[in-house]
């Protein structure tokens, strides 16, 4: 997708992608936040220049943050895929043990379904997972009011889902192995996963 070829793991009946979207037409400075214009992010890099920051360790290795306008453009996944809704994530987290009843819950839930889920690398002062769903999934913190943060420490992705005008997202923690179903406000940059249609 856009010159770049994505990695995907079948999990289940569903195909993922195994990396975080790198889509990319835009640059911002973490100080630009909006909730309703598409806002698109590198973590740390404060400038506008596409392929600078394109050329940073940080976007090779977690890709792009993107505002809730931004995750919900046509061209963020490929033709014939879509960002995952709640629903899908809960598909995943019932194929790797979670129960129905946990996975309709918020906050963090379930046991080890989210260590299965982390990259066996990169998480901050060890705590990485076991990646046996090959989902891969890596640290690349957010934007939030306060700039960026929580690289290494946390990992937090959009679903395609409203509810109420409340927006749900999974986080992934540091030295916890269970994952978060919650809400995040529309302005935050946060990672994005497409899933085949």
């Amino acid at each position: 997708h856009e010159g770049y070829d994505y990695s995907t793991v079948q999990i289940g009946d569903q195909c993922w992608f195994s990396e975080n979207c790198r889509y990319l037409p835009d640059v911002f400075p973490s100080n630009e936040q909006s909730s309703n214009e598409p806002l698109y992010y590198v973590y740390g890099y404060e400038g506008t220049n596409i392929e600078t920051a394109k050329g940073s360790d940080n976007y090779e290795i977690y890709g792009v943050l993107y505002n809730r306008p931004a995750v919900v453009t046509d061209d963020i996944c490929p033709l014939g895929w879509h960002i995952a809704s709640d629903e899908e994530w809960q598909t995943l987290e019932i194929s790797l043990g979670m129960s129905e009843s946990i996975a309709m819950e918020l906050d963090f839930r379930g046991t080890n379904e989210g260590a299965q889920m982390k990259s066996i690398s990169g998480w901050f002062n060890n705590g990485n997972g076991t990646n046996t769903s090959g989902l891969n999934s890596r640290p690349g913190g957010l934007l939030s009011g306060i700039g960026f943060y929580g690289l290494e420490l946390h990992g937090f992705w959009w679903t395609s889902t409203v509810s109420e005008n409340s927006y749900l997202v999974r986080q992934l923690v540091f030295g916890d192995d269970s994952i978060s179903r919650q809400y995040e406000s529309p302005e935050a940059g946060l990672s994005a996963r497409c899933i085949q249609d």
